[in-house]
């Protein structure tokens, strides 16, 4: 038998998919595409960073961008500003606490639609 295919429903994340794409089709950024492409796939398997990765691999100077959620495990010590579809209360408080900026996705890409300067950490 075979399996339904199921849709996403929350019309907030399927505008955020389109506005997305959109910036991307028209050149915009290619980031983008691939933070969409990421944003598609099934909840269970959205991406979900801790801190500590984020710590490790984050370039001064970069926004970091997450297609998924954060989670506060680890210690920040950068001041960075990180965007992502979703953060945890910890790590939310964490990233403040170190002077940086947590943001959330759909913000984000009306203020930087080029994407410049963002690193994608998942």
């Amino acid at each position: 038998m075979k399996r339904k295919k199921t849709r996403k429903t929350n019309q907030r994340l399927l505008e955020l998919i389109n506005r997305l794409e959109y910036l991307a089709r028209k050149g915009q950024a290619k980031i983008w595409k691939r933070v969409a492409k990421e944003l598609k796939k099934p909840r269970s398997s959205w991406r979900a960073v801790n801190l500590i990765r984020i710590e490790k691999y984050a370039k001064p100077g970069y926004d970091i961008v997450v297609p998924g959620k954060v989670l506060g495990y680890g210690k920040i010590t950068k001041k960075l500003r990180i965007i992502a579809y979703d953060f945890s209360s910890n790590a939310k408080e964490k990233i403040i606490k170190a002077g940086g900026d947590a943001i959330k996705l759909k913000d984000y890409i009306e203020v930087n639609k080029k994407g410049k300067k963002t690193l994608l950490i998942g």
